[in-house]
Order: C-alpha cells, then sequence, then structure tokens
C-alpha cells in the first residue's frame, strides 16, 4: 500500500494534505512542509503498552495535596515556572541559537543534583566538552550524569536502566528515531520524540526538559509545532550582542503565564536581575524628548519601562512605522489619536519607537506613556528624568483606568520618580506614596497642555 504523503506548518505544526503557500491556521508563508505519514508505534524502546492495564480513576478518590513541585535553585525561573518544576511535567525551553538556553538548563544541574539524579543528554557536544563547560560554569555535581547520543531508543535504554528524576535534552533537533526514514529535526522527527518523552515523563513521574533551536527562517521544525504537546512552553529572548535574557512562558499548564524572568550573561553563566527596573533604567539620559517612564506588570512584578518616540518629517508618500518591542498597530492608533484629538500633524511624519532593553510592552497601560514621548519628541519639548506616566487610551482621547495601579506607583516610588501621571478617575481611590506628586489627566488635551506650558 502507497504510503500517504501529509503537509505540516514548521511554525504551528498544522496538518493538511495538500501543499500551499500560506499556512491556512497561522497565516505564515513557505512554512509548509512535505513529510510522509508514519504509522503511530505503541512503544517507547522495548516496553510495551499493555492496553489491558488502562484503569479509570474517580477525581474525588485522588490526593491533589502533596508537593509535586521543587525548586531549581534560580528564582527567576521558578518564578517563571509558576513556582518551581512539576515532577511528572514536560518543560520546552525555545529560543534562537546561542542565547543562552544551554547555559541555563547547566547552571540548575547543581543545584538539582543535590536532591535530584540528574542526566544530561547532548547531542550537539561530546561528554568531555560538556565536562569543561560544567567546570567553566560551576555546575558539576556528583549526581549529574552525562549523555552524548542522538539515537533515541538508546536514550531510552539508558534512562530505563540508569533511573534519573530529572532529563535535560539538549536539543530536540538532534534527536532521531529509527522508526522513522526521516532526517532528524524534520517535523516527524521532532514531534516523534517529543511524543516518545512526554509519555516517559507520565509513567515514569520524571521531569523532562527539552531545548529546541527556533530559526528566523522557519524552514526547521522548532518549539511552534510542539507547543501543544508539552506541559510548559519557555522562550528565551534577547539580542545576542546585548547581556541581557528575558524568559517568559508561552504556555504553563500549572501557573501563569504571564511571569518574566531576568537574566545577565556574564563569563562565568547567567546571573540573575532581581531587580529588572533599575536594569532597564540604566544609562537613562536626563531631560531628553522623547523619552518617557512607563510601569507595566509582569504577572505579579510591576516592571518600569522606558519607551523611546523619534518624529522626523518626512520626504516619502507613505512616512515610516518602525516599532521595537511595541505593537505597530497600537502606535498607529496612537498616532492617529495625536492628531484628531490633540491636533499635532504627526501624519506625515517618520514615527520610530523603541522599548529600552528588549522587553515587550502589550498592555493598554503603556498607552499614556507612549503617547507623552510622541509628543515630546514633536514638540521638542524635554520631559523631567522623574517623571512617569500609567494609564490608557481610547479612541476618543480619553485616559482610561488601570488594574494595579497602586503597585504600580509603589514600584515607581522605590526607583526614585517625584512625579506620576494618572487617569484622574483613580486619584481618590489610591494612597499616595510619600514624596510623590500625582498628576491626574483626563484626556490628550490635557496631557498636552501640561507639555506646552513646561508644567510637568
Amino acid at each position: 500500500m502507497k504510503s500517504k504523503t501529509m503537509f505540516f506548518c514548521t511554525e504551528c505544526g498544522n496538518e493538511t494534505p495538500k501543499w500551499a503557500g500560506r499556512c491556512s491556521a497561522c497565516g505564515a508563508w513557505n512554512s509548509i512542509v512535505e513529510q510522509p505519514e508514519q504509522k503511530k508505534s505503541l512503544k517507547i524502546g522495548k516496553k510495551p503498552f499493555n492496553k489491558t492495564s488502562v484503569k479509570l480513576e474517580n477525581i474525588t478518590d485522588l490526593h491533589g495535596d502533596e508537593e509535586i513541585r521543587f525548586s531549581t535553585g534560580m528564582r527567576e525561573l521558578d518564578r517563571v515556572l509558576g513556582g518551581g518544576a512539576v515532577k511528572g511535567s514536560l518543560v520546552l525551553v525555545g529560543g534562537a541559537p546561542g542565547i543562552g538556553k544551554s547555559t541555563l538548563m547547566l547552571q540548575i544541574c547543581k543545584k538539582l543534583g543535590e536532591q535530584f539524579r540528574v542526566l544530561y543528554i547532548s547531542g550537539e557536544e561530546s561528554v568531555h566538552q560538556l565536562k569543561l563547560r560544567a567546570k567553566r560554569l560551576q555546575a558539576e555535581s556528583d549526581s549529574l550524569y552525562v549523555l552524548s547520543e542522538t539515537n533515541l531508543g538508546d536514550v531510552i535504554e539508558c534512562v530505563y536502566e540508569e533511573r534519573p528524576d530529572v532529563i535535560i535534552v539538549d536539543s530536540i533537533q538532534t534527536l532521531y528515531d529509527e522508526e522513522l526514514n526521516s532526517p532528524a529535526g524534520s517535523v516527524g522527527q521532532v514531534k516523534n520524540c517529543t511524543m516518545k518523552l512526554m509519555q516517559l515523563a507520565k509513567e515514569g513521574n520524571v521531569t523532562v526538559f527539552v531545548i529546541g533551536h527556533v530559526n528566523k527562517d522557519g524552514f526547521i521544525a522548532g518549539p511552534k509545532v510542539l507547543e501543544h504537546m508539552v506541559d510548559c512552553v519557555l522562550y528565551f529572548e534577547g539580542e545576542q550582542h546585548m547581556a541581557y535574557r528575558i524568559l517568559r512562558a508561552a504556555k504553563n499548564r500549572f501557573g501563569a503565564t504571564n511571569e518574566i524572568g531576568v537574566f545577565e550573561m556574564m563569563d562565568c553563566g547567567l546571573r540573575e536581575v532581581e531587580k529588572p527596573s533599575e536594569m532597564l533604567l540604566s544609562g537613562r539620559p536626563e531631560d531628553a524628548p522623547g523619552s518617557c517612564v512607563t510601569c507595566v506588570m509582569e504577572g505579579a512584578r510591576p516592571v518600569l519601562a522606558e519607551i523611546q518616540a523619534l518624529i522626523a518629517p518626512s520626504n516619502a508618500n507613505y512616512p515610516r512605522r518602525t516599532c521595537n518591542g511595541l505593537d505597530t498597530n497600537r502606535a498607529s492608533m496612537l498616532l492617529a489619536v495625536l492628531e484628531k484629538r490633540g491636533k499635532l500633524k504627526v501624519s506625515q511624519c517618520d514615527a520610530f519607537f523603541n522599548i529600552i532593553g528588549g522587553l515587550t510592552l502589550d498592555e493598554p497601560a503603556a498607552d499614556l506613556a507612549t503617547l507623552v514621548a510622541i509628543a515630546s519628541s514633536y514638540l521638542d519639548k524635554p520631559i523631567p528624568a522623574k517623571l512617569a506616566a500609567v494609564g490608557e487610551v481610547g479612541l476618543s482621547g480619553e485616559v482610561r483606568s488601570i488594574s494595579h495601579a497602586q503597585q504600580r506607583l509603589g514600584e515607581v516610588h522605590r526607583l526614585g520618580f517625584t512625579k506620576c501621571i494618572i487617569p484622574a478617575q483613580q486619584l481618590d481611590k489610591l494612597r499616595t506614596p510619600k514624596d510623590l506628586q500625582l498628576i491626574p489627566v483626563k484626556n490628550v488635551g490635557q496631557v498636552l497642555q501640561l507639555l506646552v506650558h513646561d508644567a510637568l
């Protein structure tokens, strides 16, 4: 019987019987690749599933009060995981090559080795290379075992013999299953290997960390095709030429997905940044036009971020709109509001936006600070260095209330800011911190009046 050919999207994992230039599920272009359909096996190594052993359990009879979480030794990683790693979970750590995924995983091995048997499986490095890297990172432990292997069958046989508590796979693109004819790193191999690792984690109550590389072209199957299979998806973000890295959760079955962890890449490995606001604001110029500070909530943590805007006259028929860390549609909306409600002619100007430190702002509370930065750059009016702004801006130009306002003001005050622009309707509901002046505004017009008359 002739084998059926299927097509997969390397961005989202969507399956389709026909090839197309654009994925119908996620809209990505040139991401459909051909993959022969393989018969699914019910075996993991030499251990077959016994269908007669399957039994039902009543959820009320199960005990959920036992502690199944454990610390990884890094508070920032524990925060993103929701309080620590969960026994029997499968965690996917994704990011661009060289961003620091392997460094992070190897660093936690020393702390994990104090209470667990840890197996580090590498398909990219030899055991001697792992030894040198572990020595440099001071991650050596008597309970850390290393294995340089790419054959999934041999890996699982080793796991059955050694019975480790924690497994780290670096990386999933290097593993291959002999039952499939496709090469390592293909869509079928990546999905099949991850599925067997997931079954291994659930059956043996083993915590598995899987590293997956993401490239910009999307031609190699990366973590996108695995997100629905794993329990937790972590993404490492940041520019390779910058020292700071941000770890955020895109999916977490055992915790929140809006927490972030901040690290600094150093010669001896990754260092945790416990106060990211101070890091993100370091080196900020004083009294510079087009720069304003806001406070965003990353999970339960308030973080100060600097928003920069540059408005310059344009000679082109279509002015440029460039955003780094800010949603382009949101920025275009604020430009339109400022022109319509604030009477500033910004539609014929090039607009450039930048969020310092590699943060990505996606909550409406940053609208007011973005608008202040735009107006400051257009009018060439500097913003005081000790001024912050929080608030959502509507299409009518009104400034609307935000959530967690008291926590945001506490972080603003802790960092030494003396003034903060807030929505007027929240003034009576807030406890004003000492030495912090609150400036209530109702609409865009009031903000521009304060800026024009140097009343900020």
